[in-house]
């Protein structure tokens, strides 16, 4: 018997037999599979991506085959996406009934067209291959000692009754396991599709001899199996049973075991990639509008190595408090059941408002219209001016998601408080690297140019990016709460610029400023509590250069149960990286061109403000924010998730 292999490319499979086949008998036959190293194949349900395999057989008349048995696969998070997967070499078990009327002697001819995915944890390739061997007729001689490696890697039949019972949102199962049987890492597979969240805890716990799990059901149309099929791993070495619920009773939680959160294996890899895409948020364009008060920090800088390092220190201290802060409101939001991602502060008109006056604020006094008088908060080479730099720093800085960036991120919204504010921290500390590395190296310090005359000229200079920055985010203004909002917000404006102005007079010929800034701070803090009142929900964007539709689940569904393909783009109004790559590569005439032959359907997810249906789709495939670019082949083939920084050969290779 000579096995016949198929030639692919990135996982090759050969078909074995275990040993001869007795007429009217079964023998058991192996679909080997190898992938390469990085590669990985996928269990019956894959989990939220990819594809079991397939296979058509081709038998000698009278054979029958039954169904192919998978091994206890592995779980596999990539960008918050739960995949079911073997990332080694794996064997699917398949029974041959042979003919009863086969004559011994007889040699049967096996094949199979076999379909299958294989997968890095970056792209896919569907394969193909025919699968071939021979079963010889007669009396069974010794098996192939392989077969006993592959049959104990098969999950158990429980053989007791199960039962599952839909609690609202949440699934419960009772699963009859003696109290004696060790339990180290479990995970249920379920077979069944559209009935649990893949990527979400599962929660286990004991009463006696009686295992209970809870999962949250299915995001999207979940169905009601009737049958509920899965897979119980039970430890961290594969060991695993079959069970087979049917709806029932379920008793309470009882002693709880653990909750299974999704692995978190390469959370170096992730704290690496926080401080990467920290680092580059200081070359980002969302990142623009701050660089003004960095600039004038970093020339401060370094009038002595005690002042520089407490400056460094401060500035750290402030950056990474204020990336902190924001992690712990938006897990508390997500925690309390409320969609937000990343960003999320940048969809409450108040906060816009609030930045909007905090921008006048600063152009003014770059501007030289008045000083500031607050002790510590903009006093040259003071650690407290420092520290709140570092404060509105990150709050400003961190609108928009950059590469490196994204995953850190995503993943951070899937795990548990402590590690991800811990990549929270990183993020923040790869954003005050640069000021940081100033503070402690003197070499660089010294290539500053001394303080003097030009420092007023260049302060002078920055209050038009800062000017540009506010008239920014009196447009978004318009986008996020209606134009009633932002022209109301443009009145006050005027009432905080003409008590800044009477302040700075003050100031100039030695006078107390109080009663102004008093006045200045009353027209702030009206603005704060009346504007909100007056926000409405601002029309649909202008239709662009490239013909879009508005992107619900429904839509992307309606598409690709049509075969079409589906470019789907999630855009901010306050991104500004979101509107570098519409200007770059989206909103132009070739993509729309080539989109228009090859028939792509445009779907775009408007997050300016808060949507909880784009959120949930966000979080789904990795991402803490916007941009997010997805593309989905013609015919169903598989999602792919393009780089957050297009080119304009970017969309119209796709098509190609």
């Amino acid at each position: 018997m000579t096995p016949a292999a198929a030639q692919t490319t990135h996982i090759v499979p050969e078909l074995v037999a275990e040993s001869a086949g007795q007429p009217g008998k079964t023998v058991t036959l192996a679909i080997v599979m190898r992938p390469e190293a990085g590669w990985h194949g996928y269990w019956l349900n894959p989990g939220d991506a990819g594809l079991g395999m397939t296979v058509d057989w081709g038998l000698p008349a009278g054979a029958r085959v039954g169904p192919l048995r998978y091994p206890v696969p592995d779980t596999l998070l990539i960008a918050g996406l739960m995949n079911h997967v073997f990332e080694h070499e794996y064997a699917l078990l398949v029974d041959v009934a042979v003919p009863a009327d086969a004559r011994p002697g007889a040699v049967l001819p096996v094949r199979g067209k076999a379909q299958w995915l294989a997968c890095t944890d970056k792209i896919c390739v569907p394969e193909s291959g025919v699968i071939a061997t021979q079963i010889a007729v007669g009396v069974p001689g010794s098996p192939d000692p392989r077969f006993a490696a592959w049959r104990a890697a098969l999950p158990a039949p429980l053989g007791s009754a199960v039962a599952y019972a839909f609690a609202g949102d949440r699934v419960r199962i009772a699963v009859p396991l003696p109290a004696t049987v060790a339990l180290d890492d479990p995970h249920l597979f379920v077979a069944s599709e559209r009935t649990v969240d893949y990527a979400s805890d599962q929660d286990f716990s004991r009463r006696g001899d009686m295992l209970i799990v809870e999962l949250p059901r299915a995001k999207f149309e979940p169905l009601d199996p009737g049958t509920l099929n899965a897979v119980l791993r039970l430890n961290r070495q594969g060991d695993g049973v079959e069970i087979a619920a049917t709806p029932g009773t379920v008793p309470p939680a009882g002693t709880p075991l653990r909750s299974a959160a999704p692995p978190q294996a390469g959370l170096g890899w992730l704290l690496l990639s926080a401080l990467l895409g920290g680092l580059l948020l200081n070359i980002m364009p969302c990142v623009f509008p701050i660089l003004s008060l960095k600039a004038l920090s970093l020339a401060r800088a370094g009038e002595s190595v005690v002042q520089a390092r407490a400056e460094g220190l401060a500035y750290t201290a402030g950056v990474v408090l204020a990336c902190l802060a924001l992690g712990v409101l938006l897990l508390a939001l997500r925690a309390a059941g409320t969609q937000v991602g990343w960003a999320f502060q940048l969809q409450e008109p108040a906060v816009v408002a609030g930045l909007l006056l905090l921008a006048v604020a600063i152009t003014a006094n770059l501007a030289g219209l008045f000083e500031f008088a607050v002790p510590g908060f903009a006093r040259e080479g003071s650690p407290q001016g420092a520290f709140a730099t570092g404060l509105l720093a990150a709050f400003v800085a961190t609108p928009c998601t950059g590469p490196f960036m994204a995953a850190a991120m995503g993943a951070a919204l899937l795990m548990p408080a402590m590690p991800a504010l811990a990549l929270f921290a990183a993020l923040g500390l790869g954003l005050a690297l640069p000021f940081l590395a100033l503070a402690f190296v003197p070499a660089m310090r010294r290539r500053l140019p001394r303080p003097g005359a030009w420092m007023g000229r260049f302060k002078l200079a920055l209050a038009v990016p800062m000017g540009l920055t506010a008239l920014a985010l009196l447009w978004l203004e318009s986008r996020v709460a209606g134009m009633r909002f932002a022209v109301l917000s443009l009145l006050f404006v005027g009432a905080v610029v003409l008590g800044l102005y009477l302040v700075g007079r003050g100031q100039r010929v030695g006078r107390s400023g109080a009663v102004p800034a008093l006045g200045t701070l009353a027209a702030a803090a009206m603005a704060l509590l009346v504007l909100p009142a007056t926000a409405t929900t601002p029309g649909a964007a202008a239709q662009g250069v490239l013909p879009s539709k508005p992107f619900s689940e429904a839509a992307l569904a309606e598409a690709r149960s049509a075969g079409k393909p589906v470019f789907a783009y999630f855009t901010a109004d306050w991104c500004l990286t979101c509107k570098v790559n519409e200007s770059a590569a989206i909103e132009r005439k070739d993509t729309r061109d080539a989109f228009a032959r090859a028939g792509v359907v445009v779907l775009r997810g408007d997050w300016t403000r808060r949507d909880p249906a784009i959120t949930r789709y966000l979080t789904e495939h990795g991402a803490a924010g916007v941009p997010l670019y997805m593309w989905y082949p013609a015919k169903g083939g598989a999602a792919q998730q393009l780089p957050q920084v297009l080119t304009p050969a970017t969309l119209a290779d796709l098509v190609r």
